[in-house]
């Protein structure tokens, strides 16, 4: 290969751990990794980034771009370049929250013609799956989508309604049919709809109204759905830390299941959620310090895979101080490495086990086997972070469209000074050049 570019610091993480490397890249692909000291290839460009670390690319998997159709709360451009700015360069956009959501091929084509230009990062796409559209599952995996979302209680739009235990059965047997995944939101609608509902300014009370059961009830019944159909399931944004035990015997039984939780859970806890800050809202809800703790021990011990965004944004008057009647949602895609990387180093975690949950993990649950790793063959995209230095969380300085934000004011740790994407310096302290993103298909 000709090499044309060689990235070099004192800390790259590899598959292998952390060590002092020279990066070779080669039309957008890592050619090698090298010895630190190695020669530069004639005609090759070396950036050194000192003792900057260089990670890999993050991968996220759980975005919400609302684009079309709900543009104002987001957009393709904007959700990219927050993503390039905290050094994602891959995401999945999620089915719903546009308009159309991409529940028909014809749907996700539309959805892709709007994004092709606007990606500042690689793009790629889940389908949803509904009550009535079995007969599309099957054809929107040919065309490309990564598996399949569905709710197991109201989505929060009607457009997307929920799936019963029957129709998510249906589902599943359809989808498990071709090897297909499966990502679910698992809350019982039976257990919210006996819960206390109070609309007002207390979050303890919308806290309420969102109990541990509801999610402990729809994951038993989605791992004995997954065991007995032998299908492929993923637990999306996991609050509950009641869960964990039944999760690991499940995978240890050798039920094909994955799960995620996302970086509000594992930041912020109830007790320091003032009352009307709705920002804080989301569903399943923000929970107390202990389950937190539980939250972290799930990912030393890997019964939690990833950790990703779960970025769901909304326009500022969505956001009133009445939790019961606020958009449920977190606007953190900019934000979830430091806001990780805080609280990692902070229990004894270090670069790598965030690697791993960030970038590694969402990569391998979607199939991205170019992406996730420092490693020849995979494509070139990776996120140079300053681990120690530190920022106080202005919204003002958000690329996302509406820059509202459950970490405003807060200080974090880890500056990501630039992002590339194959090669490409895409971000570099804080300023974004024009897109140069791909949309991904899962065949291609």
């Amino acid at each position: 290969m000709d090499v044309n570019l060689v990235l070099r610091s004192t800390r790259v993480i590899t598959p292998e751990g952390t060590r002092p490397a020279s990066i070779a890249v080669s039309g957008g692909t890592i050619a090698a990794v090298l010895p630190y000291d190695a020669e530069v290839p004639v005609g090759a460009r070396l950036e050194d980034v000192g003792d900057d670390v260089v990670l890999p690319g993050l991968v996220d998997t759980h975005v919400h771009v609302n684009d079309p159709g709900r543009t104002e709360w987001e957009g393709f451009w904007t959700a990219t370049r927050a993503a390039a700015a905290g050094g994602i360069t891959t995401l999945l956009d999620m089915p719903l929250n546009s308009l159309p959501p991409t529940t028909t091929v014809e749907n996700l084509r539309v959805k892709q013609e709007v994004a092709r230009t606007k990606a500042h990062i690689d793009v790629g796409f889940w389908g949803g799956a509904l009550p009535d559209n079995v007969k599309d599952l099957r054809p929107l995996y040919d065309a490309g989508v990564y598996g399949f979302k569905c709710f197991l209680s109201p989505s929060g739009v009607d457009e997307f309604p929920e799936l019963d235990q029957e129709r998510l059965a249906t589902s599943l047997a359809e989808i498990s049919g071709f090897d297909g995944l499966m990502i679910v939101h698992a809350e019982d609608p039976h257990h919210l709809a006996a819960a206390p509902q109070k609309s007002g300014l207390a979050y303890a009370d919308f806290l309420a109204s969102r109990p541990r059961d509801a999610e402990n009830t729809a994951i038993e019944n989605l791992v004995n759905q997954a065991r007995r159909l032998n299908a492929r399931v993923h637990v999306l944004h996991l609050s509950s830390s009641d869960t964990l035990p039944l999760i690991a015997a499940a995978k240890a039984e050798g039920v094909k299941i994955t799960v995620e939780s996302c970086p509000h859970f594992l930041t912020l806890t109830a007790e320091e959620i003032p009352d009307g800050a709705t920002e804080f809202k989301c569903c399943p809800p923000i929970r107390e310090a202990a389950n937190q703790d539980a939250l972290w021990q799930g990912l030393a011990d890997g019964t939690i895979d990833c950790v990703v965004s779960d970025h769901s944004p909304s326009t500022a008057d969505l956001k009133t101080p009445d939790f019961a009647s606020a958009w449920g949602g977190i606007s953190s895609l900019q934000l979830g490495l430091p806001a990780i990387w805080t609280e990692a180093r902070r229990r004894g975690f270090d670069l790598t086990d965030v690697v791993r949950w960030m970038s590694e993990g969402p990569a391998r649950l979607a199939g991205l086997s170019r992406k996730g790793a420092i490693a020849a063959g995979r494509d070139a995209d990776f996120a140079v972070l300053d681990p120690e230095a530190t920022f106080t969380v202005d919204p003002a300085e958000l690329q996302h469209r509406n820059r509202i934000t459950a970490y405003a004011g807060r200080t974090l740790s880890g500056v990501v000074t630039s992002t590339w994407l194959r090669g490409q310096r895409i971000a570099d302290h804080g300023t974004l050049t024009e897109p140069t993103g791909r949309l991904l298909e899962r065949n291609n």
